[in-house]
């Protein structure tokens, strides 16, 4: 292979997100996923990666090959309507892969918006989706505002717990504009999502103090105690968005909880601690919930005076004097987006820990990374 970038890691490879995708969806396909299912997954999760946001990206693929084998996630997403009105509706996903049925719901939210202006759609019983944004930003298209919710495992410890009873439950909006970009919202209700807690432990490298607590209750830099912790559910997690109370910690921990109120107690799915728990000690369907909403710019002034509104709100902000030793204000979504248009051009780096598992998954499937992947051509770096 060529030699690393001098601009990357010397630990990551670049490859063509085109061929990693299509490599993406013939694993699904092998494991049953009908292919537009498996496509829409792959694209998920390769989008994740090319807005950087590894942590959620391809690294992800083993969690759901793993499960999928186990039977713990239906291969063929069913969603269904259980009830509706002109502007709602709760959704069943049947267990199916949470990015299928996710991009489902999303469509039927900016459907409903479409007829009478805002759309709201709960869903219960579904799986992991990949990142919220991917949903949010499906209402842009239609200069329409997309949030996307959900619930997840627990994984974070409430506000003065050390037990791991809420999950990291993140929040997307998603907010058309003119001439800038649009305004994106993608975070964690935590400090940190799991998914950067395994990157600290791919890597064999301490995390930074503050994120996370150990059975105790107390500090550590520890990644991979915590991970083993909160597997075993022995005790510890990530912290709430803020960190301690000092930090106004409550702030992230009450966010999680409304996500979980409204992903989990609203749709009648797992919420909390019931979210992929354990029953007679054997792995179960996580019955994750998730929530969206689109709503119709036009419904309330004309969407050009809005986008122009929002290219002038968002130069406003990058524009403000900044402070001594920065020479840049960034707004919401403003870098994933940079980083898109970098790694398409590019090429998307994969960490080589993670390439050694996208090559273990391709063995046990019959389709090679190296040979569909890395020989695609746009690969740089470690092999």
């Amino acid at each position: 292979m060529a030699n690393v970038e001098e601009s990357r890691d010397q630990d990551y490879i670049s490859v063509d997100h085109m061929a990693l995708k299509s490599w993406v969806t013939e694993v699904f396909c092998k494991l049953g996923v009908p292919r537009e299912d498996a496509d829409v997954t792959a694209d998920v999760l390769v989008a994740a990666d090319l807005r950087g946001i590894e942590s959620h990206g391809v690294a992800r693929l083993g969690r759901y090959t793993s499960r999928l084998m186990k039977g713990l996630i239906s291969p063929v997403a069913n969603p269904v309507i259980v009830s509706e009105t002109s502007s709602t509706a709760l959704v069943d996903g049947n267990n199916g892969l949470g990015q299928p049925v996710a991009r489902w719901a999303m469509q039927l939210a900016i459907d409903k918006a479409r007829e009478v202006g805002s759309g709201t759609v709960a869903v219960r019983n579904s799986n992991h989706y990949g990142i919220a944004g991917y949903y949010a930003m499906m209402a842009l298209e239609h200069d329409m505002i997309g949030m996307s919710l959900t619930n997840s495992s627990p994984l974070v410890v409430p506000t003065g717990g050390r037990k791991a009873v809420i999950g990291t439950n993140p929040i997307a909006v998603a907010i058309p504009a003119g001439k800038e970009r649009p305004w994106v919202l993608d975070m964690a209700t935590s400090v940190v999502p799991r998914g950067k807690l395994e990157v600290y432990a791919r890597k064999n490298k301490p995390m930074p103090l503050g994120w996370a607590v150990d059975e105790t209750g107390q500090p550590t830099t520890d990644a991979q105690r915590v991970l083993d912790a909160l597997t075993a559910r022995l005790g510890g997690g990530i912290l709430p968005l803020g960190g301690t109370a000092l930090f106004s910690g409550y702030k992230g921990y009450n966010l999680s909880v409304m996500v979980d109120l409204l992903c989990g107690v609203l749709p009648g799915s797992n919420w909390g601690p019931k979210v992929d728990e354990p029953v007679d000690g054997k792995l179960v369907p996580s019955r994750v919930g998730h929530f969206f909403w689109a709503l119709r710019v036009d419904a309330f002034r004309p969407i050009d005076e809005f986008k122009q509104e929002m290219d002038d709100y968002i130069r406003m902000l990058k524009e403000s004097p900044k402070a001594e030793g920065e020479d840049r204000i960034w707004v919401a979504g403003e870098k994933e987006w940079e980083l898109q248009e970098e790694y398409s051009r590019e090429g998307v780096p994969l960490y080589y820990k993670v390439v050694e598992t996208l090559r273990g998954i391709g063995q046990e499937v019959g389709l090679p990374f190296d040979a569909m992947v890395l020989g695609a051509g746009h690969s740089t770096g470690m092999a």
